[in-house]
């Protein structure tokens, strides 16, 4: 199974892509999309699609595994990022790729066991679950590959 995993965001959407066969898991791609800071959302809609449409089509992942949203104390980030993940969605059904999406908990609790464990302890166990040399840069690549782990972890083959 190929996984896409997704840390979406507005500037900077981080994304990895894993195969899991039975508990191996292995990289296969991994980066980040950025946008730009200071442009208007209805701008980047175009360049997310185009971006993660060809991704798609590259790759063929089975799944998509976005992290769901949390508490932002800018109800203006809230918003952007909603509109983001709405087009990274319809991106995955319109390329007929199924959809799981997981809290900030349950990707922590997946990769190290420990639902409230600090963001370094959840890069290193991505480190060493896909055997890495180091642990991938920024924070939202690490993310990204966490989530594709997390729906690993639940998928029923």
């Amino acid at each position: 199974m190929r996984i896409l995993g997704i840390d979406p965001g507005t500037s900077l959407i981080g994304y990895g892509i894993i195969d899991v066969d039975g508990k191996n898991y292995k990289a296969v791609n991994f980066g980040d999309l950025k946008t730009g800071v200071n442009i208007k959302n209805a701008d980047r809609v175009a360049t997310v699609y185009n971006f993660f449409d060809k991704l798609i089509k590259k790759y063929r992942p089975d799944k998509l595994a976005l992290e769901t949203l949390f508490f932002f104390k800018n109800a203006k980030t809230v918003i952007k990022v909603s509109e983001i993940r709405g087009i990274l969605m319809y991106t995955a059904a319109k390329n007929g790729i199924e959809i799981s999406e997981f809290t900030p908990l349950q990707v922590k609790q997946a990769v190290t066991s420990y639902g409230r464990a600090e963001k370094t302890q959840v890069q290193n166990m991505v480190k060493l679950i896909l055997d890495l040399e180091t642990i991938p840069r920024p924070d939202d690549v690490a993310d990204a590959l966490a989530i594709a782990i997390c729906c690993a972890n639940t998928v029923r083959y």
